[in-house]
């Protein structure tokens, strides 16, 4: 088959490799209809992540239909449609018992890897996402395998389009539980940083949930543009105010928001000493987007963290937090726990994740789609690709 592999940093082809096969009785083949290209994916492709290996492919975010089912399936079968979570979880162990999919003890075979001196463990495996989180097959290919295929899949009903769905997988629900976990409410007040995929959703569902006012960080004019004239964000462009938690507090009446959401992570544009750390790989994070944050919230409000964060963090104000009084919630998102209901909400109108995909392209040309995405170009802010057939970039070209 072919598939999107690992090379090295800025380096990634369209290679032919082996088909997967079924492994274990509660394995499925998928046949990939559409797969898209996360920002999280970006990290791997600038060579952030550890234990990514030439040849690896990636790609945790896809759709398809079922070819072939283990013995040991139930809850699906050949020819269903289905999406894919991007977490691995068993659905039988203490945390996927307490829907705390993304923390499975038993779907990561990595998972006793020490990661520091604080002893800190991966959590659950992860499609395409290092060998830290299980060194599983992507879904940036024709086919994948899909284990604990009992707990993971959803079933799409007919009629509706791949693309309508296919953000279930990941980006639509980490964006809803980053809105889940900063507690938002009819007339709540939210600030957002980072216009990216999981910005994005986060502010669809921010409104969703009926929140009055969302201020939206981001240094790209046309992901601001867009943000405005879909969620109706206020948005605050960093490039033009250097202390965007300042502009927040003095339209708050000098209170700040209810919740602060960083849909930035580890790689936010910090401070000349950030920079040198992480480059010489003393820190692992710069903590630029959290102090902005946490500066932004309100006392006694919620700082929520859907942003990937790894290793320790330089100038994490946490006597500033202390003192305000801050809630934080973070962490992988529980994809499975959310699917069905984020499906209702689509089918009800009430949700379109579609609207954020500009560029549609063929797995083949899916090196191109990492560069545009990753460079900003041609106004990208989504790309998603499809096996085995033509793309289209936005001016109506094929690809």
């Amino acid at each position: 088959m072919r598939a999107l592999t690992y090379h090295g940093a800025h380096d990634v082809r369209v290679d032919t490799v082996p088909d997967p096969v079924l492994q274990t009785p509660q394995d499925i083949i998928l046949r990939i209809t559409a797969t898209a290209i996360c920002g999280s994916d970006l990290h791997l492709y600038r060579g952030k992540i550890p234990e990514v290996r030439d040849g690896d492919i990636l790609g945790h975010e896809f759709m398809g239909v079922v070819e072939e089912a283990g013995p040991g399936v139930t809850r699906v079968r050949k020819g269903d449609r289905v999406v894919i979570p991007f977490t691995i979880s068993c659905g039988d162990c203490f945390f996927c018992q307490k829907q705390l999919y993304s923390a499975c003890e038993s779907s990561n075979p990595g998972r006793g890897a020490i990661l520091n001196k604080k002893n800190v463990r991966s959590g659950a495996g992860m499609f395409g996402y290092s060998h830290l989180y299980g060194g599983y097959a992507g879904g940036q290919a024709e086919y994948v395998r899909v284990p604990f295929a009992n707990t993971g899949p959803l079933k799409i009903p007919d009629g509706i389009a791949d693309e309508k769905v296919l953000f279930l997988s990941d980006i639509l629900p980490t964006g809803y539980q980053a809105v889940v976990n900063a507690d938002l409410q009819p007339g709540s007040t939210v600030a957002i940083f980072g216009a990216g995929p999981v910005g994005m959703m986060a502010a669809a569902c921010a409104r969703l949930k009926g929140a009055e006012r969302i201020f939206m960080v981001d240094h790209h004019p046309y992901r601001l543009e867009f943000a405005v004239a879909a969620y109706g964000v206020e948005p605050i462009n960093f490039d033009d105010d250097d202390d965007p938690a300042e502009r927040i507090i003095e339209a708050t009446d000098f209170r700040g928001v209810d919740a602060s959401i960083d849909a930035v992570g580890f790689e936010a544009k910090g401070s000349p000493v950030e920079t040198v750390l992480t480059n010489l790989k003393l820190e692992g994070s710069s903590g630029k987007a959290l102090r902005q944050a946490i500066a932004a919230t309100r006392r006694g409000g919620t700082v929520s963290v859907p942003g990937v964060y790894a290793g320790f963090i330089h100038g994490f104000l946490f006597g500033d937090a202390f003192e305000k009084g801050l809630t934080f919630k973070m962490g992988q998102t529980h994809v499975q726990r959310f699917m069905p209901e984020l499906l209702e909400y689509i089918l009800a109108g009430k949700l379109n994740p579609e609207v954020i995909i500009t560029h549609h392209l063929p797995l083949e040309e899916a090196a191109l789609g990492y560069k545009i995405f990753n460079e900003k170009e041609d106004a990208c802010r989504k790309v998603v690709l499809t096996p085995g057939r033509g793309g289209q970039l936005p001016n109506g070209g094929l690809a």
